[in-house]
């Protein structure tokens, strides 16, 4: 690995600027030109920039870049990449043979002068690792939290800097390393990456379902996201003003009972007032405390959910919010006011209603309900066989401290909370910790077949998820089998 020493933001540009074979250009909108100011003041910048512009007025940029419906989104950031490094590469063929080139690009939206918007914004890099070879890119998104322009700005110029360092000396080795020094003098408080996304010849070997993972494990978000094909996705863009539809859970692995509870909360929800068909998003989230065990996070085991959820055609979000009322209080903020649901096992709602996971709030469990639930937000909630006696545990049953009994009332008369009563009863025997024991321990018969969706235990023999083996059968009753079927021929 090289140079493991942490170095300023300055020199780190300059190493750039003194690698003769690195070139490339900077375009950058929004923000000022803070990424390519870091490399002018270094000194020797005349040895990796070639050029940089700005096109603030929308009409330049549209006349350079195409005409756009909006600016500061991910298509933007890709045709400013397109066209720069066509540019670059179509100017200077010459110098092909012994130049790395790389074109650095963002669009963003700063902090305005009132104060009354987010700082937010794309950045991309395409770029060589070797000369004369195809380009890779590096993908982001952005949430800038400075309090003011110029800090942002300054936010911005240091992850730009990071980000060509990081792309040269680390993004192919390994991606510890490489996420470390991305975020390099970056506090979460300043500035949060919630997308990231690499894909190009020299990162075919990186599954970018893991850097999701480790953006959220390593606190520099709180929740991202990818579709089923494992294309990462920025939370906001995807969702915003859609109606959610989540279900949370830690799906090792997706069962009937999981699709069931979805079927039938999908009814009800379509039927809600303000809600239309076309702007339902469903979403299965993984909260890292379900991806843990024993202190751990496997990145195999939570590649294997996310696998199944992918073949079963479902968006995936990981976060890091323990508590239910953080993760509406965040998809609140995106939607805009779009109703959401939570779909919710009938246990669950005795954690809800559980005083003691709110004592960090100084109000309680009413300032975790009022964030929670004040929003256009409802609970639904899914009936399970009674742990103590095997009878049907429905909400109507649901029994809740004598004091809070009037909370309860209130979100049932308000549309806060309901029973989801069109379910199969035969269902609700399943049990994933029971189907996985059956898949590890390798199990003569495949009777969890019948408790998983026929694609999920598809996936899992082919792609042997959860450490499944397929069965083996002896030497001596495959030639018998063999015989038979040529004598019989």
């Amino acid at each position: 690995m090289q140079d493991r020493r942490r170095l300023t933001t300055e020199e780190k540009a300059l190493k750039i600027n003194l690698n003769s074979d690195i070139y490339g250009s900077f375009s950058e909108i929004g923000a000022g030109q803070e990424v390519a100011a870091n490399f002018f003041r270094a000194g020797g910048s005349s040895g990796t920039i070639a050029f940089a512009s700005s096109a603030y007025d929308m009409k330049v940029s549209d006349s350079i870049y195409g005409k756009a419906k909006r600016y500061v989104c991910e298509e933007r950031l890709l045709t400013m990449l397109n066209k720069e490094f066509e540019m670059l590469t179509t100017s200077l063929e010459s110098r092909k043979e012994h130049t790395r080139f790389f074109t650095f690009c963002n669009t963003v939206e700063s902090l305005n002068y009132h104060k009354t918007n987010q700082g937010q914004g794309w950045v991309g890099l395409r770029f060589q690792v070797n000369p004369d070879t195809k380009p890779n890119n590096i993908i982001l998104h952005v949430k800038m939290h400075d309090q003011s322009n110029t800090a942002q700005q300054e936010a911005l110029g240091i992850l730009g800097v990071n980000l060509v360092y990081a792309a040269y000396f680390h993004a192919t080795g390994e991606l510890d390393y490489f996420i470390n020094s991305l975020v390099h003098h970056l506090p979460k408080d300043r500035m949060e990456i919630d997308m990231l996304h690499v894909e190009g010849p020299d990162f075919e070997h990186i599954d970018n379902r893991i850097i999701a993972l480790n953006l959220v494990k390593r606190g520099i978000t709180e929740a991202t996201m990818f579709d089923q094909t494992g294309k990462v996705l920025q939370p906001a863009s995807k969702l915003y003003k859609k109606n959610i539809l989540l279900m949370r859970g830690r799906f090792r692995p997706v069962t009937k009972v999981n699709i069931d509870m979805l079927n039938s909360a999908r009814g009800k929800f379509y039927e809600e007032e303000g809600v239309e068909k076309k702007d339902v998003r469903e979403i299965f989230e993984l909260t890292l405390r379900d991806l843990t065990s024993g202190g751990q996070i496997s990145d195999k085991d939570f590649v294997d959910r996310a696998e199944l959820l992918g073949a079963l055609g479902y968006t995936v979000m990981i976060s890091n919010y323990l508590r239910y009322y953080e993760m509406v209080d965040y998809l609140s903020e995106i939607t805009k006011g779009y109703k959401m649901a939570i779909i919710l096992g009938i246990y669950n709602i005795h954690n809800i209603f559980d005083e003691k996971y709110y004592t960090h709030l100084s109000g309680g469990l009413l300032e975790a309900f009022g964030k929670g639930f004040g929003r256009n937000a409802k609970l639904y909630i899914y009936p399970a066989i009674d742990y103590n006696n095997g009878e049907l545990y429905e909400f109507k049953n649901v029994v809740v401290p004598e004091h809070l009994k009037g909370l309860l009332t209130y979100m049932k008369d308000n549309n806060k909370i309901e029973a989801l009563t069109e379910f199969d009863y035969n269902l609700l025997q399943i049990s994933a910790d029971e189907v996985l024991a059956k898949i590890t321990r390798h199990e003569e018969d495949d009777t969890w077949d019948n408790d998983v969706p026929y694609r999920v235990a598809k996936a899992i023999k082919f792609m042997r998820l959860f450490g499944y083996t397929p069965k083996v059968e002896p030497e001596e009753l495959k030639l018998s089998k063999e015989i038979n079927y040529k004598i019989s021929g």
